[in-house]
């Protein structure tokens, strides 16, 4: 009886985490927003203000941050493309769209899986994709005229290639888990793709420097962000069901679009927020069905 309430205890408070982690994280587009510099700029300081922190956790872990492996390299590499395709789409779209969107990777993962290692999907998965695609598509028609950023439908294909590249991370980062801990291999994934970041300002030509006070301090919210939340979620899917991983998926995009609304005045319309419900009950469906495979003891997606 004991046990029973220790590792229900236990699982409450993984999942407060997950939703601590997921909140933190709804925080970073707004916070793009706000920091006054170009979007790769922006990606360049989170990753730069969260490195000190996550190799002090690093190292005292494990006793030092080691060398990168080619798996932490490529991680870095995708990473980079992950934020800076990212930060781009929420200059050029709403918030509610470019943190939805993204969301599309456990999809894209399992796809790949389906289509390149032969891993057929459940029904279930299937049916999930068809509903999280079509929500997504009405989602990026049907937001109100002039309240979805400059260039909205650029903003959204940038936003939905972030779901590409982060599959692509979440790859490499499984690969890499494999030898070495969570807290080494985002070091290692920060060291490499913050360069890459300030390489793609530089030759945006982009105001790489925050230009206000309220500016580097969103720069360092960014940094903090990512040690937070990252870590939250890291740390709590270590020890939750694979299928509660949905609840990132709930409380982020709501979150960001509630920010979103109370500072830029963001507003949905009554045909997106129907939109983007549907892609994020869509996204659970699938994860769902995905869950399954791996629980039914045949090869899970990648």
């Amino acid at each position: 009886m004991i046990a029973i309430t220790s590792r229900r205890d236990d699982e409450r408070l993984a999942l407060a985490a997950l939703v601590f982690g997921a909140l933190v994280i709804g925080t970073t587009p707004i916070l793009v927003r706000l920091a006054a510099c170009g979007p790769a700029a922006a990606g360049f300081w989170r990753l730069l203000f969260a490195a000190p922190l996550m190799a002090l956790m690093a190292g005292a872990r494990t006793g030092g941050v080691g060398a990168p492996t080619r798996a932490m390299m490529l991680a870095g590499l995708f990473f980079a493309l992950d934020l800076g395709c990212w930060h781009y789409g929420i200059r050029y779209t709403s918030v509610a769209n470019a943190t939805v969107l993204p969301n599309l990777t456990p999809i894209i993962v399992t796809l790949v899986g389906w289509l390149a290692f032969r891993e057929r999907p459940r029904a279930l998965f299937l049916a999930g994709m068809v509903v999280a695609i079509g929500g997504a598509v009405v989602m990026a028609e049907a937001a109100a005229p002039g309240r979805t950023g400059s260039l909205p439908h650029v903003g959204d294909l940038l936003s939905t290639a972030t779901a590409v590249w982060y599959a692509l991370y979440f790859v490499s980062v499984r690969r890499a888990r494999l030898t070495h801990s969570t807290m080494r291999v985002m070091l290692w994934s920060a060291v490499v793709g913050a360069p890459l970041l300030l390489a793609t300002a530089l030759v945006m030509r982009e105001a790489v420097f925050p230009a206000t006070a309220l500016g580097w301090a969103a720069a360092l919210g960014l940094g903090l962000a990512h040690v937070a939340g990252q870590g939250s979620i890291a740390w709590a899917l270590g020890r939750l069901p694979a299928s509660t991983a949905a609840v990132t998926v709930l409380v982020q995009p709501v979150a960001a679009a509630a920010l979103a609304y109370f500072i830029f005045g963001e507003t949905l319309t009554p045909l997106q927020t129907l939109g983007g419900a549907l892609a994020l009950v869509g996204i659970v469906i699938a994860q769902r069905g995905q869950a399954l495979i791996g629980a039914s003891g045949e090869p899970a997606p990648a």
